[in-house]
């Protein structure tokens, strides 16, 4: 009885959650460990459906660096990063749209239609989602007065989203994105997930923007989660050195969100089974939320 007590006092503290992000947009970048075990991809996918129908609107964006990799190596096409980026020629960008836009697109949708939920896969080209622009590296180091510029080929940043589509079918369904533009020459582009899942929160006027990775969260420097931050101690934490490497384009990313309208990002981890539901149905929550 005890157990069944405990379970009920769960959902009376989902209540007001429930109540205040009914008919809400909610952008959720997934990716990392939780798309790869296959436990977590399923809990995963029983989250969504769940938000789906207690009248959420989840919109989920996807990567697959890892599958794109796997893939390459298969094909015997090699791989080549800079600074973290991989380089997409022609051939390499063939690939990159099928494995997104195709395997691992279609993969998520069918785990949600499998736990009862309506899925639609898009990419970025889908009704002229996300019109890209060609993205150049700039390197050099402080020595240079003209740093040099690397032409990555098929690598792209969002230009524009247009949202009419996602506005129809979210309605009905749950949209699943794969982080792919087409530029104005008509070429696609390969787009990094989190600046994807930014662009279109901030286009739909999100409540969350939810990252999913595989950290807690923002770490201080005694490795402490740091369960709030605002623009200003985004700034300190840059300055002293706690924010460094891959969490500060996250960050930036979930920032320029916040900034732009949406009311809250949050950096969650996606080992945790549940972790989103965890975020936005309880008292305590998890991970890192940026706010104004």
């Amino acid at each position: 009885m005890e157990e069944l007590i405990r379970k009920a006092d769960i959902l009376i503290e989902s209540l007001p959650y429930i109540k205040e992000f009914y008919g809400e947009t909610i952008v959720i970048k997934y990716g990392g460990h939780a798309m790869v075990d296959d436990e977590l991809k399923f809990s995963f996918a029983r989250d969504i459906v769940m938000m789906k129908y207690i009248g959420l609107n989840p919109v989920i964006v996807h990567g697959g660096g890892p599958q794109i990799g796997e893939m390459l190596k298969k094909l015997n096409i090699e791989s080549h990063f800079v600074s973290g980026m991989r380089v997409t020629d022609k051939q390499t960008m063939n690939i990159v749209e099928m494995v997104l836009a195709g395997k691992v697109n279609k993969d998520i949708v069918s785990l949600i239609n499998i736990n009862g939920g309506k899925a639609i896969g898009l990419s970025g080209k889908d009704g002229n989602l996300i019109t890209a622009e060609k993205l150049y590296l700039k390197e050099g180091d402080g020595f240079v007065v003209t740093p040099e510029i690397i032409d990555l080929g098929h690598v792209g940043s969002v230009k524009k989203v247009d949202v009419e589509v996602l506005n129809n079918i979210s309605k009905n369904f749950i949209p699943v994105i794969a982080p792919v533009g087409v530029g104005e020459d008509y070429q696609p582009y390969n787009i990094n997930a989190d600046l994807v899942a930014g662009s279109i929160a901030t286009a739909l006027k999100a409540r969350k923007l939810i990252l999913l990775t595989d950290v807690k969260g923002v770490l201080d420097k005694e490795g402490n989660l740091i369960s709030t931050l605002t623009p200003e101690k985004i700034r300190m934490l840059k300055k002293d050195g706690t924010l460094t490497g891959g969490m500060i384009p996250k960050i930036d990313c979930a920032l320029d969100a916040v900034q732009n309208g949406v009311a809250k990002a949050h950096i969650i981890d996606g080992r945790v089974s549940h972790s989103v539901l965890l975020e936005i149905f309880t008292d305590s929550g998890i991970g890192t939320q940026i706010r104004q």
